[in-house]
């Protein structure tokens, strides 16, 4: 029975990692690959004989990305999506390429698009594509957004200036936690991305990472749903309301991953499953961890040591690449704003409200509100940009001469992990300290708190 049972659940997980079935889901949301019929080596990478299941990782910095002919991948592209009709005609510039087999011809309703965003440590920049239902590419698009670090880096400053501090530093020690055990999970599991053909690949920026699980799909799932748990009851709303919110923010960004060929089936759902169980084991402990850093007299010794060591610890799981980065800013962010909670608090500076003053009342959108709530958000947003571009404008040059490496090429020298750990840890826990301390008290001092 047991033995049935096992078998089952490994075929079935099987059947689920197939890329087929993400080329399946990409056609019926109406986006094709400019593929060539010249058969050719899928770029995701090759399956090891010795164990079944795990693939070794295709560096797309040393080949092109599928989708199309082979191109130069170092060659500036623009991205974003262009009219069909619009492509290179006759006088000497190059020619489109090739339709895919299912379509002879471009209507005038489908758009040719190059990847989102390439890989500024990599220089991937990936193949066009052809997408025939625009509305679907527009949604799944902010869907992915919905899980990227930028959109977060957003979204934590403007919850934690105009709506809930608390809310915000114990949501950052959620998304810093998944990610790290996310990454951490992916270099011990080393399966490669979909394999290109047939799979799309809409998206090229995580392209060299390793991709079980999907890091989107367990931040994508852990910050709405944990948002929901802090907020019902600390806020008065409906809990359907909330619940649907979580749920279709979870859903979308999930979804989104397999639209972009990064993820297939079966990593996109354990993404969803890990991310409530790293949710299950740490919502319990968020007010006793914000207690720690608030009131420990240790908790600025313990903050430092810890982070460093997990980031180290994850940073030793397999070879480098771009993904370690993204580790380490996250451990650095929630380093910094765990240190801006502890002097806060011993300083008596953007104190929560009393317990008497529970649930909170959503307050009413009035044009005050609004501008007070841009103002905050703007001069704060430039506060970061301010610091995150000094940070990285003194760090990197220091840890080039350090380490003996050349700093005329910052893409070369942040490549190397001696470099992009420490430049990642200094710059991002300035900005989380300067997020949650700096920005606050400058907020009073203009009298906009």
């Amino acid at each position: 029975m047991a033995k049935d049972f096992a078998r089952a659940f490994a075929q079935t997980c099987s059947y689920l990692q197939e890329p087929r079935h993400v080329a399946r889901f990409q056609h019926l949301c109406g986006v094709r690959g400019t593929f060539t019929d010249k058969p050719g080596k899928p770029e995701s990478g090759t399956s090891d004989p010795d164990c079944p299941g795990l693939r070794k990782r295709g560096r797309s910095s040393e080949v092109g990305v599928g989708n199309g002919a082979a191109s130069d991948a170092s060659a500036p592209q623009p991205n974003g999506m262009q009219q069909g009709d619009s492509a290179a005609g006759p006088g000497g510039s190059p020619p489109p390429p090739p339709p895919p087999p299912a379509a002879a011809a471009v209507d005038s309703d489908t758009a040719r698009a190059k990847p989102l965003r390439r890989n500024s440590l990599t220089g991937d920049v990936g193949q066009e594509f052809l997408i025939h239902n625009k509305f679907l590419f527009y949604l799944f698009t902010f869907g992915t957004e919905l899980g990227n670090e930028m959109f977060f880096i957003v979204f934590f400053p403007f919850l934690l200036w105009n709506i809930d501090a608390l809310v915000s530093r114990r949501l950052i020690v959620v998304w810093a936690w998944n990610l790290f055990v996310g990454q951490s999970t992916k270099d011990m599991v080393r399966w490669s991305r979909p394999a290109s053909p047939p799979v799309v690949k809409v998206e090229v920026f995580y392209n060299s990472e390793y991709s079980m699980p999907s890091t989107h799909a367990m931040t994508g799932t852990a910050i709405p749903f944990c948002l929901f748990m802090l907020t019902y009851g600390r806020w008065q709303y409906p809990f359907l309301f909330g619940l649907c919110v979580a749920l279709s923010w979870s859903v979308l960004v999930c979804v989104s991953r397999v639209y972009m060929g990064m993820h297939s089936i079966l990593e996109v759902i354990t993404g969803f499953l890990y991310s409530l169980l790293i949710l299950a084991f740490f919502n319990p402990l968020l007010d006793k961890i914000d207690t720690f850093y608030m009131m420990d007299h240790y908790a600025p010794l313990v903050i430092i040591v810890s982070h460093v060591s997990l980031g180290l610890v994850a940073f030793s799981l397999d070879s480098w690449s771009t993904s370690r980065g993204d580790t380490a800013q996250a451990l650095g962010t929630g380093a910094g704003a765990a240190l801006a909670t502890h002097v806060n608090y011993q300083l008596g500076l953007l104190l929560d409200p009393p317990s008497s003053s529970l649930p909170l009342a959503l307050p009413s959108i009035g044009t005050g509100l609004v501008v007070r709530s841009l103002l905050r958000f703007l001069l704060g947003v430039a506060a970061l940009l301010a610091t995150r571009m000094v940070m990285k404008a003194v760090t990197i040059p220091f840890l080039c001469r350090l380490f003996g490496l050349p700093s005329d090429d910052v893409r070369r020298a942040r490549q190397h992990m001696k470099v992009e750990l420490p430049y990642r840890y200094i710059v991002y826990s300035a900005v989380g300290f300067i997020c949650t301390c700096v920005v606050p008290l400058l907020f009073r001092i203009l009298n906009l708190a």
